[in-house]
């Protein structure tokens, strides 16, 4: 800012490990409607005879990659889109970062049919990719969200970085977090337009986050 940039405020959901020694202990600080319904959703998973593993860094074979993009594709032609992200970039992190990179893939009778990416280091769980070739009712959250909670209580990790938008994430215990972007636009006019709307846009995010904070999943939020 100070050296001229537009600076625009945003809010992502991020999950905190408070010291939980299992996925129960996490499940205590929501509270008991969000616990209630958390619950019901692995029950659902677990219903539908859907198994869950997690595969990590060089563990991941290409099998799982292929699994993986076609998923991934098949999501978006779901949603009537592209993806911006190919198989050959996927190929390229498991040759150059297999460390930080986790698969869990979901299966069912004897076939993998979904499976989310995540991005880790020593400290923190990453985003994530997914994609599905079956609609089974709350397999996203126990694939992208459960499954990762899980995995950062069991290594000491801190933080999950959940990424921008989906308040069904700030439902199941993610908290909001504002972030900042710095922009510079060389048209004068086009600037000062973007600069009075991002003045406004501000005020709306700081309510943004209040509101959210005031429907918080857990017990105990931090504010």
């Amino acid at each position: 800012a100070q050296a001229g940039a537009l600076t625009r405020q945003s809010v992502q959901f991020h999950w905190f490990n408070r010291g939980y020694g299992s996925f129960d202990d996490y499940l205590a600080n929501l509270a008991q409607p969000k616990r209630k319904k958390v619950r019901a959703e692995r029950r659902k998973v677990e219903a539908a005879g859907v198994s869950v593993r997690r595969c990590l860094g060089p563990a991941i074979t290409e099998e799982d990659w292929a699994l993986f993009d076609e998923c991934h594709r098949n999501t978006y032609a779901a949603h009537h889109s592209s993806p911006y992200l190919n198989r050959q970039f996927f190929q390229r992190l498991a040759l150059t970062m297999p460390e930080n990179l986790m698969l869990v893939i979901a299966a069912r009778a004897g076939r993998d049919i979904a499976a989310a990416l995540a991005f880790i280091d020593d400290e923190r769980v990453y985003g994530r990719y997914w994609g599905t070739l079956e609609a089974i009712p709350c397999l996203h959250f126990e694939v992208s969200y459960y499954q990762l909670i899980e995995f950062a209580i069991e290594r000491g990790l801190k933080i999950i970085e959940g990424g921008a938008q989906g308040e069904h994430k700030h439902a199941r215990g993610f908290e909001p977090v504002k972030t900042w972007s710095c922009h510079v636009l060389r048209h004068p006019a086009f600037a000062d337009a973007v600069e009075r709307y991002l003045a406004r846009e501000t005020g709306g995010i700081e309510a943004y986050i209040d509101e959210l904070h005031e429907r918080s999943a857990l017990r105990h939020p931090s504010v």
